[in-house]
């Protein structure tokens, strides 16, 4: 069997397209939201409720450069079931983040501190394996 059917790697590849998809789901209402509030491209202001659409959509993006590589070194080279429910606990944080943040600015903060502690972990995951790997090569 190949290390790619593994379990924790399928879970991890999961985990992966859930949060695609949510920050597609995050760009779309994006759009809705410029066609609800009548705002023309390029323009990012107007609307508070557009203004927080597009913070949400743009936030999730600024994390995900960070998430998805340490998502996948602890995959790599922690392994195990830890990296794909971390990851789950990210995607749930960005939901609770959008979903605060959609009803006040001042909501956001609970899914951020999720989903950053979420990849606190993994990167410290990430480099614990790094190192156990280095030390046994």
């Amino acid at each position: 069997m190949s290390n790619l059917a593994a379990p924790d790697m399928i879970y991890t590849a999961a985990v992966t397209i859930l949060a695609i998809i949510l920050y597609i789901y995050m760009g779309l209402r994006v759009g809705m939201a410029r066609g609800t509030y009548k705002i023309d491209a390029p323009a990012m202001t107007g609307h508070p409720d557009f203004e927080r659409a597009v913070r949400i959509h743009a936030n999730t993006m600024e994390f995900m450069v960070t998430f998805l590589p340490a998502l996948w070194l602890a995959e790599l080279y922690f392994g195990g079931w830890i990296p794909p429910v971390l990851g789950l606990v990210w995607v749930i944080g960005r939901i609770v983040y959008m979903l605060g943040y959609s009803a006040a600015a001042n909501k956001r903060s609970a899914g951020f501190g999720i989903q950053a502690l979420a990849t606190i972990l993994l990167i410290v995951l990430a480099i614990v394996g790094i190192v156990q790997a280095s030390m046994a090569a």
